[in-house]
């Protein structure tokens, strides 16, 4: 027998992520589209209807930021694209687009 302790593998809940720090960017663009969508609304509203597909992006945009903006980056390569700095980047840019046309 050996004198070494059994060592149990760890899981990845177990190890410290290595790029999981507040990113200040898309916490900031998270809060100014909350900010900014609760005090004025009717920015998504085009000809007395609403702009779904703006505030679709908008609010995807507002999901990823805060996701990504407190540090938290998922396991899954699907799920962090959909959250990462630059979906809320896209997001942000896609329903500018949206509104301006």
């Amino acid at each position: 027998m050996s004198d070494q302790p059994c060592s149990v593998p760890k899981t990845p809940a177990d190890q410290p992520a290595g790029n999981s720090k507040i990113a200040l960017l898309p916490l900031l663009i998270a809060v100014i589209i909350c900010l900014f969508i609760s005090i004025y609304p009717q920015i998504l509203v085009k000809q007395n209807v609403a702009n779904h597909g703006a505030a679709s992006l908008l609010f995807w945009a507002m999901s990823a930021g805060f996701i990504r903006g407190v540090g938290f980056v998922p396991d899954n390569r699907i799920l962090r694209a959909l959250f990462s700095t630059y979906a809320c980047l896209f997001g942000v840019a896609g329903a500018v687009l949206i509104m301006l046309l």
